[in-house]
């Protein structure tokens, strides 16, 4: 099991790195900007206080820091959805990675940013009071979707 949770860090790792390419390379486009972790780094700061719900992340207490916190952040959460979805998985899949399980995983994941962490921010549920909530679930999926790429390929090459 420690073997599969330690694999599971690195495709955890590997996910979140191909999802970051995707968004360089999509920031390389007209209307379109990297992420800002910083927001959910304060977000993430606030979570021992006890405050998980903001009615806007930006009016919130700033911290030190919290773009570092909010990268940390990110790939802790990328690890963790890694190591869960390989103890789930298990080793058979290790050994015979499909891209199937992967993408619907990564769709899966989507969950957390759309019911937590986005209503956290003060964006409502599923991005619901943006500007354009139907363009950020579509860029949620598509960001996710290249998180299950970063499992599928992870895996290949730990086979």
């Amino acid at each position: 099991m420690l073997d599969l949770v330690w694999k599971g860090v690195l495709i955890g790792i590997g996910a979140t790195v191909v999802m970051d390419i995707w968004a360089i390379v999509l920031a390389q486009l007209p209307g379109e900007s990297m992420p800002n972790w910083g927001p959910v780094g304060r977000w993430f700061c606030h979570l021992p206080r006890g405050t998980v719900f903001h009615p806007d992340i930006g009016a919130s207490e700033a911290h030190p820091y919290e773009s570092a916190v909010g990268w940390i952040g990110h790939y802790a959460v990328g690890i963790l959805y890694g190591v869960v979805f390989l103890l789930v998985m298990g080793q058979n899949w290790l050994e015979h990675p499909t891209f199937l399980p992967a993408w619907v995983w990564g769709i899966i994941t989507v969950a957390a940013g759309w019911f937590l962490l986005q209503p956290g921010l003060g964006m409502g549920w599923a991005a619901s009071k943006t500007a354009n909530p139907t363009k950020v679930r579509v860029m949620n999926l598509l960001a996710h979707s290249w998180f299950a790429v970063g499992l599928y390929g992870t895996a290949l090459l730990l086979r």
